[in-house]
C-alpha cells in the first residue's frame, strides 16, 4: 500500500464526511486562483492546493522535479515525469497535510500562498489532449444497442468478444466540466422518409463513460504489453461523450461516428490517479470466448467505481436517472491500451482514451438515454413530472463517480454541462 493511501490517515484540513476528496485521494488538476495565475494543484476537502507554490517554498525537497513543472497550464509535463514521480509527489503531499505534521500548518504566510477555498478557483482543462480514442467496452451497452438495431440474435457483432472495439475521435471539442454545449445540427433521415433533412438534432443524448489519461508511450512501432499497460496510465476522469443519435444513425455506415459525436464531449477537471484507486480493484467479467494472448490478464483489473447520472431541467431540481459501475466493463483499461498499441501506434502524454458507454445489467443502470428510454418507447419521468425520451434544451446533465471502502471515499467530483439551443444562422 502506498504511503498516501493509508485509510487511517487524517488531514489537518477539514474534510466533510461526504467529500470525494479526503487526504487519501490527492487528485491532480489545473486551476486559476484569485491572482489570475494558472497553476497545477490538488484538492483536499473544499480546499484547492497550489503545487507551484509548495514547490517554490521547498515542500518537495529531495524529489527531482524541474522548477517550472507546476507552473505550466496543463499537466502534460508532470505526467511525462512518470509513475515514480507521480507517486512520490502524492506521498509527500500526504505527509505535508497529515494531521501530525505542523510544518505547513503553522506557517501563515505559506498557507496564504498555497491554499484557496475551492469556490474561489476556476477549474481548467487539466491536460492538452493531442489524441482521443473512444472504446466500446461495455457488453451490456453493446448488447442493448445491438438488440435495438439488429435484434437479439445479432446483438453483438462477431468481433466484439475478441477485441476492444474503438474508434479514433477528435480532441478539439473536448471540454472541461461547466462549459455548456450547443445542440448540434446535421443531416437526419426521418422515419419513413426517402431523403434526408438538415437541422438541429432531435435526439440529443449523453453517454456515461470513464476516461483515462496516458503518459508518454513507446516509440512508434513498439507495443505496450497488457501486463505493463497501467504504468502508462496517469489517472481517470468522468466523461460525458455527448451524442446526437439521429445524426449518428444516418451517417455512421460505413465509417462510423462523425458529426453525431464530434460536436463535444465533457470531462471532470480532477484526474484521480490509479494509485488512489488501488484499494478498489475488482475482477473483470469472465471472458466468454478464448481471446488472443496479447490481451490476456491475470488478477483484478477492473475498479469498483459507482457512477450516477442526473438530469436537471432548467429551473428545476436534479433527478437521478442512472446508477452504474465501472466494474461492469468487459474490457479493462489495460486491455484497451494494449490493443490500441499492438500495431505499433504511439501514444503521448495527455492522450485521452474513453471506455464507451458504461451500462449495467438492470434498466436503472443503463448509461444513455437511448437505452434508458429504449429508443424513445419508454419515456423517463423526472422529479418535476416532466418526461424525457431524449434531452431538451436547458437540461443540465450531471455525472458523478466515487468508490468507498473502510470509511474512505475516493471520488471524482462531477462533470456538469447544460444544453444550449442550436445556433441557427
Amino acid at each position: 500500500m502506498r504511503f498516501a493511501n493509508n485509510p487511517q490517515r487524517k488531514s489537518w484540513i477539514s474534510v466533510p464526511s461526504d467529500s470525494d476528496f479526503p487526504i487519501q485521494n490527492l487528485p491532480f488538476g489545473v486551476f486559476i486562483p484569485n491572482d489570475d495565475v494558472i497553476t497545477i494543484g490538488t484538492r483536499i476537502g473544499n480546499v484547492a492546493v497550489d503545487l507551484s507554490a509548495l514547490h517554490q517554498l521547498g515542500y518537495f525537497h529531495g524529489i527531482e522535479i524541474p522548477s517550472d513543472t507546476f507552473l505550466q497550464d496543463t499537466l502534460n509535463d508532470f505526467i511525462s515525469l512518470g509513475p515514480q514521480k507521480w507517486g512520490a509527489v502524492r506521498d509527500r503531499l500526504a505527509w505535508v497535510f497529515d494531521l501530525e505534521n505542523n510544518e505547513l500548518k503553522s506557517n501563515p504566510s505559506h498557507l496564504e500562498s498555497a491554499l484557496y477555498p475551492i469556490e474561489e478557483v476556476q477549474m481548467l482543462m487539466p491536460v492538452f489532449i493531442q489524441d482521443y480514442t473512444d472504446f466500446y467496452s461495455s457488453k451490456e451497452h453493446a448488447t442493448n444497442v445491438g438488440i435495438m438495431f439488429r435484434g437479439p440474435d445479432n446483438a453483438l457483432m462477431p468481433n466484439w468478444l475478441h477485441i476492444p472495439v474503438g474508434y479514433h475521435g477528435r480532441s478539439s471539442s473536448i471540454l472541461v466540466s461547466g462549459v455548456d454545449i450547443h445542440r448540434p445540427k446535421g443531416q437526419t433521415l426521418p422515419l419513413g422518409a426517402d431523403k434526408p433533412e438538415f437541422g438541429p438534432s432531435k435526439q440529443m443524448d449523453f453517454e456515461l463513460e470513464m476516461g483515462f489519461i496516458t503518459a508518454d508511450g513507446k516509440p512508434l512501432g513498439e507495443r505496450i504489453k497488457v501486463e505493463e499497460a497501467e504504468k502508462y496510465i496517469f489517472g481517470m476522469v468522468v466523461f460525458n461523450d455527448w451524442s446526437a443519435r439521429d445524426i449518428q444513425k444516418w451517417e455512421y455506415v460505413p465509417l462510423g461516428p462523425f458529426l453525431g459525436k464530434n460536436f463535444g464531449s465533457s470531462l471532470s477537471p480532477w484526474i484521480v490517479t490509479l494509485d488512489a484507486l488501488e484499494p478498489f480493484r475488482v475482477a473483470a467479467p469472465a471472458k466468454e470466448v478464448e481471446i488472443q494472448d496479447y490481451l490476456k490478464q491475470e488478477g483484478n483489473n477492473n475498479f469498483d467505481i459507482k457512477l450516477e447520472v442526473y438530469i436537471q431541467p432548467q429551473g428545476g431540481e436534479p433527478s437521478l436517472i442512472s446508477s452504474s459501475n465501472t466494474k461492469y466493463l468487459y474490457w479493462s483499461m489495460a486491455q484497451q491500451l494494449a490493443h490500441h498499441t499492438v500495431n505499433g501506434c504511439n501514444i503521448n502524454s495527455g492522450d485521452l482514451m474513453a471506455s464507451g458507454t458504461i451500462s449495467g445489467p438492470t434498466e436503472n443502470s443503463f448509461g444513455s438515454m437511448l437505452e434508458l428510454a429504449w429508443k424513445g418507447t419508454k419515456p423517463l419521468t423526472l422529479s418535476d413530472g416532466s418526461t424525457r425520451t431524449f434531452l431538451q434544451d436547458g437540461d443540465t446533465v450531471i455525472m458523478k463517480a466515487s468508490s468507498e471502502m473502510n470509511g474512505v471515499r475516493i471520488g471524482f467530483g462531477e462533470v456538469r454541462s447544460s444544453i444550449l439551443p442550436a445556433i441557427l444562422d
